[in-house]
């Protein structure tokens, strides 16, 4: 894939990408964008190697779940988590009032498994069909309908608290 076609497959996931990640880190904008361009970093240099323009979306998602797990674990073994009751301290991109909107959200989302908050998240907020789930989280469709039995079920009991 040469530069001008990556560029433009970028371009069109970017938006997305970067909301699936606001997500799946709590609304915590500094990391998602470290994960985020991070993860852009890889797949531009992997991207020489990479052949099947149809699958782009699955395969940079592929990479910015794994370089979202491989950042957790990172901060995890540096003791650098935030708590997710730190959440209003968290900087919103628009007004000081967004930071809470989502907060009970985000701390249901939160607790959930990294593999079910992945695939709750590529599900309900990024429309991705479960085969396609299946291929970024590198896992059995049957796997990805678990984990979105377990996460729908944890959501459900964490928020109707």
């Amino acid at each position: 894939m040469n530069r001008e076609t990556f560029t433009q497959h970028i371009r069109q996931e970017l938006s997305s990408l970067r909301r699936f990640l606001l997500a799946a880190c709590s609304g915590n904008v500094n990391e998602a964008d470290d994960v985020a361009q991070e993860a852009l970093m890889k797949a531009y240099v992997a991207s020489c190697r990479f052949e099947d323009e149809e699958g782009f979306s699955a395969w940079l998602y592929r990479i910015a779940c794994n370089t979202l797990i491989d950042h957790q674990r990172k901060q995890m073994a540096r003791g650098e988590t935030i708590s997710i009751d730190k959440a209003h301290d968290v900087v919103g991109v628009s007004r000081s009032d967004d930071n809470f909107e989502y907060q009970e959200l985000y701390q249901a989302i939160d607790g959930l498994t990294m593999s079910e908050r992945t695939a709750v998240l590529l599900f309900y907020m990024e429309d991705r069909p479960i085969k396609e789930i299946a291929a970024i989280m590198n896992v059995a469709e049957g796997t990805v309908k678990g984990y979105l039995s377990r996460g729908r079920w944890h959501l459900r009991t964490k928020l109707s608290k």
